[in-house]
């Protein structure tokens, strides 16, 4: 007998594929639209561009969604997980935000509601597996144990967004868009006559969508203005909308120009002090403040067979579509590891994950706690300037 699986259809072009590759493959295949965001009962009135809309952006992807799987000849599951991917991401995401630090709901709605409540969701309902449109690749070993390598399309693989799925998660996953790239996505959603072949990509925060992120975060983390510190010369250059808005490394929207030339040298946050209210920059894409050369990682999820007992090298992603960067790698606890880099690199951020790649063979990831530049303790969150 066929394999149940049921796919999470989004409403978009890589879903819609992933479910006709499956049918292609013999699975018994269900369709699955998550409904996580509302944006009425959540407040979501400021810097959202679709209010005055006549249909609101995720009531389009469920009619996309329905069209699919009427084309398909798969039933569709409509569920809603709004409280709780309020209460299991967005709630961590604006706690982060608080601390100043930069959280990725992404990694966590993944973790809690794509592979945790939609897969107990999907068992409840007699399937057997559950399978995404994510770029990833699943890689069955002799042992039992899956890994997860990076995909064959390498510009899209979402092997990053992935990192915090635990080995038992992996196992009931499947991933149809393994082996094919975005072009090749699109001409079978073409050929297949699906109205989402064209459909744009999505962007902006998993599940919310498209917004003006300072207005949005405006509706939970009400806005306090305050200075932006020259942190070389202790000098007022600018005033910013609310420290909490913005990134280690951000040089763009700061308002405060550059000192203008043949070629202008921008400013670039490299601190921040939550408290006081006050973010500091430095001039120039090269500048000392924002280099690191080590960190203290936390919250590892380790999905690799072996859990190293002593240093190994690795390759690491700080950023999506970041190029892997060489660390050594040394676990300090079974959930914390120390990171220690073979160049100094910049605007290492904490907050945001840190993924661990061996060639293509994501090993797993956690999140970045802190950073050092020559052993001694970085300060970018309680950051003071001392007479």
């Amino acid at each position: 007998m066929a394999k149940k699986v049921m796919i999470g259809l989004s409403g978009g072009v890589d879903s819609a594929v992933a479910a006709y590759l499956l049918i292609q493959e013999g699975y018994e295949v269900v369709g699955g639209f998550m409904r996580n965001w509302d944006a009425i009962a959540n407040g979501d009135f400021l810097g959202n561009p679709t209010l005055n809309e006549s249909q609101c952006p995720q009531e389009k992807d469920y009619d996309d969604a329905c069209a699919v799987a009427e084309k398909l000849g798969i039933p569709l599951y409509r569920i809603d997980f709004v409280k709780e991917y309020w209460d299991y991401v967005f709630k961590y995401f604006l706690d982060e935000y608080k601390l100043g630090r930069t959280p990725n709901p992404d990694i966590f709605c993944n973790k809690y509601i794509k592979f945790d409540k939609f897969l107990n969701f999907a068992k409840e309902k007699g399937c057997d597996l559950i399978a995404t449109g994510h770029y990833a690749k699943r890689v069955d070993l002799p042992s039992g144990r899956v890994e997860m390598h990076k995909c064959f399309d390498q510009n899209k693989d979402q092997t990053y967004f992935l990192s915090q799925v635990s080995q038992e998660q992996l196992k009931m996953c499947l991933f149809p868009l393994e082996g094919i790239d975005k072009k090749e996505v699109r001409r079978i959603a073409s050929q297949l006559g699906l109205d989402v072949a064209t459909k744009k990509d999505s962007t902006g925060v998993c599940f919310i969508g498209e917004r003006n992120f300072k207005q949005f975060l405006n509706n939970y983390l009400p806005s306090k203005h305050g200075d932006i510190v020259d942190i070389k010369t202790g000098n007022v250059v600018g005033h910013h909308e609310g420290v909490l808005y913005y990134t280690l490394g951000q040089r763009r929207g700061l308002g405060i120009g550059g000192i203008h030339g043949i070629d202008p040298i921008s400013w670039f946050v490299v601190a921040k002090n939550v408290s006081k209210n006050v973010l500091y920059v430095a001039q120039g894409d090269e500048n000392e403040y924002l280099n690191s050369t080590s960190a203290i990682i936390n919250n590892i999820n380790w999905i690799s067979e072996y859990k190293p007992t002593r240093p190994i090298h690795v390759g690491v992603k700080f950023r999506y579509r970041q190029a892997d960067l060489g660390c050594s790698l040394i676990f300090i606890s079974d959930d914390v590891v120390k990171l220690i880099f073979d160049a100094p690199y910049k605007a290492v951020t904490p907050g945001q994950a840190a993924v661990f790649y061996d060639g293509d063979n994501c090993l797993g990831g956690g999140i970045i706690d802190q950073i050092f530049k020559d052993n001694q303790p970085v300060k970018v969150y309680d950051y003071e300037i001392k007479d």
